[in-house]
């Protein structure tokens, strides 16, 4: 799977949730890593925010995110959309410390994704997969989220209100492509209850019975609405019974439900990677939300590269007798036994690190160890597999090293360890030369890396 960006630039205009101005909010398509940036431009130098977890510093009806004294606010929505659209790169450019709120939901923002479309770039999508049960938990609200591992991406969300009107409801979200029809249209939601304590906080001087679901379920005499409805800046409205009193229709029964599940989508964007796995949010907020997000970028910036998945049963993309058709080195020198992913600019191969290795009688006979520039001649091997990949009639040509940078050994590796090995171009190929990132796993370890640069060369 390949990155993705805007295929051209749109525009949305409309009110501030929180400040009540007219905003302009321009998306701008971005280059290869960019990830996702907001732009303050009605800021002296226009500076520009990383959309990523540690930079958010408030969660209060709405995720904030901010660089120094710079803010910006009412991300989630926007986010959603651009995340559930597969786009990874994306400049949003906004003249206002805050996201217009539109109607509440990312409904506009999936329309103008669907009209300006959706442009592939040349780089790799970087997939954060969830290994293993990863769960954040709020103990005075009873809120969790848990991320289960799968292959895929999806979500269940449930809430639960002490509220006669809004208690108990379910969504769920099995596919991406599902959101801008199931979930994208879902507005955000209040309660009378809260609106005079938000207004206090400084917060909803845009709200409206347009841009939210307004719930009514505590007993109020019309007067005290009136005064709310005036505090507000909008038009009276006589309520008898407890019930939605926005103006549009719930556009279906579990509307809050969903817009719950689009505000998750929203933060767990803030992750800055694609995730792979099953989510199940009981009870969530942004300030979870972000908690999680910021757990999975302490594990990014811990390890800079996941482990790979291995699957043992699967069908190897080299087996042991296609490497010798493309590698020259023989027993006891040839030091991988598979590959098992080949991309445009990676590759993936494997060793089985056994008793009987011929090392081993000398390094040490004692207490075993491979030899940590074995390690990296097999990272060497692995990436000369990829270097031939690149070329027709791989058979005709060798791969010779040129230069070994930055080497760096974390862990022991020991008869009966697997050995992965993950390597990657770091610049395009050029003129038969080409500079790489390897990386030797045991599990989801490091245990080697190193920088290195070959030549490939047609067989005389």
């Amino acid at each position: 799977m390949k990155q993705c960006t805007l295929n051209d630039s749109f525009k949305v205009h409309g009110k501030g949730l929180h400040t009540g101005l007219m905003i302009d909010a321009e998306f701008c398509p971005a280059p290869e890593g960019h990830g996702y940036k907001i732009q303050r431009t009605d800021l002296e130098g226009e500076p520009v925010i990383d959309a990523v977890a540690e930079n958010v510093i408030a969660t209060q009806r709405g995720t904030v995110v901010a660089k120094g004294d710079i803010k910006i606010s009412t991300i989630e929505h926007a986010l959603a959309a651009l995340y559930a659209a597969g786009i990874d790169n994306c400049l949003i450019k906004v003249n206002a410390p805050e996201i217009p709120i539109l109607d509440g939901s990312a409904k506009e923002y999936c329309e103008k994704i669907a009209q300006v479309g959706v442009k592939e770039q040349a780089m790799e999508k970087d997939y954060y997969i969830v290994r293993q049960k990863i769960e954040v938990r709020d103990e005075a609200t009873g809120a969790s989220l848990v991320v289960l591992p799968d292959d895929d991406f999806s979500i269940d969300a449930m809430i639960d209100f002490d509220s006669p009107v809004l208690n108990n409801q379910y969504a769920t979200l099995d596919n991406l492509a599902e959101f801008p029809k199931e979930i994208a249209a879902s507005r955000t939601f209040v309660f009378v209850r809260e609106v005079e304590p938000l207004v206090k906080n400084n917060l909803i001087k845009g709200g409206d019975l347009d841009n939210a679901i307004v719930i009514y379920d505590s007993p109020m005499e019309q007067n005290e609405l009136d005064r709310l409805a005036d505090l507000m800046g909008v038009p009276h409205k006589n309520v008898n019974e407890f019930g939605y009193i926005n103006n549009i229709p719930l556009t279906c029964d579990n509307e809050p439900a969903r817009h719950k599940l689009l505000d998750v989508l929203g933060d767990i964007a803030l992750i800055g990677r694609p995730l792979k796995g099953k989510i199940i949010a009981t009870r969530p907020g942004h300030s979870l939300n972000t908690v999680f997000s910021k757990k999975i970028r302490k594990e990014i910036k811990r390890q800079d590269v996941q482990a790979p998945l291995y699957n043992p049963s699967a069908e190897p993309v080299m087996d042991v007798n296609r490497i010798r058709e493309l590698l020259p080195h023989r027993y006891p020198f040839l030091l991988v036994d598979k590959v098992i992913e080949v991309g445009d600019s990676h590759i993936v191969g494997l060793k089985n690190v056994s008793g009987n290795e011929p090392f081993f009688q000398g390094h040490f006979p004692q207490e075993p160890v491979m030899p940590g520039v074995l390690q990296v001649e097999a990272m060497a091997q692995t990436g000369g597999l990829l270097v031939l990949s690149t070329v027709d009639d791989p058979e005709k040509y060798s791969t010779y090293f040129m230069k070994i940078d930055n080497v760096k050994f974390r862990n022991k590796v020991v008869p009966g360890d697997t050995l992965l090995f993950h390597v990657s171009f770091m610049t395009p190929l050029r003129r038969g030369c080409a500079v790489m990132k390897g990386y030797a796993f045991v599990g989801d370890k490091i245990v080697t890396e190193c920088e290195f640069m070959a030549q490939v060369i047609k067989n005389k």
